[in-house]
């Protein structure tokens, strides 16, 4: 299967599903070029992008077994793996389209980050969120600028120290989601949403993303943003992660260093 699949109706509209269900779409590197070839394909005619999780959950965060496999190599490579999936994510928050995310199930590490960073969030009932990265002695460093937009820094420093899940309806009371819906209806509410968006200048909407977006923390300037990859891919080859990392496939508490 195809690890992402695209599709464009006749009003403009690309639906974006990420398309791993067997693993709850966690990503790694087939999914983030997926991804990015399905951002390439927004184009003038494109209204509103809408993203989407094939099967229960909406996104596991990163696959921790392709994970271990890239902290087993190169600097240079972990660095390659981080940047792919932070400009994956930028690109995102930055699309000159309004985009909609449908959240059902899990939505985990870079899922939050990827929720983050869309314009308009519709969780179902049964979501439920972390930040989880700590817990396995990683840092969510790429995805914290949006984080920080979405939720306020007071949040992110909560919810990204301690890695504890939270449900639909305090995602949308600190401001990760909009609005939260029963899952027998989340497709209908995003097609409602998608309604709204249509309905406006599509340059207009284009113009007023991009003035908010200057007044974000989430667009960081290109050296921050390299560091940000630089520092995430070091902390990937730490002897703390490795321990996080092991501790997963063994299914045991961490015994950190």
């Amino acid at each position: 299967m195809e690890p992402v699949l695209v599709a464009k109706d006749a009003r403009g509209v690309v639906t974006v599903t990420l398309n791993r269900p067997d693993v709850n779409n966690a990503y790694d590197d087939a999914l983030i070029e997926g991804l990015t070839k399905a951002l390439d394909k927004v184009d003038a005619a494109t209204r509103v992008l809408l993203l989407k999780g094939a099967g229960r959950h909406f996104q596991a965060g990163a696959d921790l077994k392709w994970i271990r496999r890239v902290a087993g190599e190169s600097q240079a490579e972990n660095e390659r793996a981080s940047r792919a999936t932070a400009l994956a994510v930028r690109r995102l928050n930055e699309l000159p389209v309004p985009t909609v995310a449908l959240v059902q199930g899990g939505c985990f590490g870079g899922g939050t980050g990827i929720v983050a960073a869309c314009d308009f969030v519709i969780a179902a009932g049964n979501a439920m969120f972390s930040i989880a990265e700590t817990r396995w002695g990683l840092t969510a460093a790429i995805i914290l600028p949006q984080l920080a937009d979405a939720i306020g820094a007071r949040q992110v420093r909560r919810y990204a120290l301690t890695g504890e899940r939270f449900g639909a309806e305090e995602a949308r009371r600190i401001g990760l989601v909009h609005e939260v819906v029963p899952p027998s209806v989340l497709d209908a509410a995003g097609n409602r949403a998608v309604d709204l968006l249509v309905q406006n200048g599509p340059r207009a909407n284009a113009e007023t993303k991009a003035a908010a977006l200057r007044f974000a923390w989430g667009s960081v300037d290109d050296d921050a943003f390299e560091r940000l990859v630089a520092e995430h891919a070091a902390k990937r080859r730490s002897a703390e992660a490795a321990e996080g990392l092991a501790s997963f496939v063994e299914k045991r508490a961490a015994r950190w260093p």
